[in-house]
């Protein structure tokens, strides 16, 4: 098993990128952002929207890295402001658990 905020702090990704998102971090309202994100009218609890999050955003990684003329950089940073304001809500459960192979 892997804990979600070990996961999350192994996560490297180029300065610009995070910069553009912790811009964006003040203006992310989960109830309007998050199911447009994850495609979906119901909104998961926090752990489930973490792991959905980077799931997304490692496919936007990949694209990126690998020069994919479909790679979009504003939905990449939209998805980092998610995933960073969900992993700050999910610190309230740090003994949240996930098991390792959903990429």
């Amino acid at each position: 098993m892997q804990d979600i905020h070990t996961m999350l702090s192994k996560l490297r990704r180029p300065r610009l990128l995070v910069s553009a998102a912790r811009h964006g971090l003040s203006e992310y309202d989960r109830k309007r952002h998050l199911g447009k994100l994850l495609f979906t009218d119901r909104l998961p609890g926090v752990g489930a929207a973490v792991m959905r999050l980077v799931e997304i955003e490692n496919r936007l990684n990949d694209a990126r890295v690998g020069s994919d003329a479909a790679y979009n950089t504003a939905r990449h940073v939209d998805v980092l402001i998610a995933l960073m304001s969900e992993a700050a809500a999910l610190q309230t459960t740090p003994e949240l658990k996930v098991i390792e192979g959903g990429k």
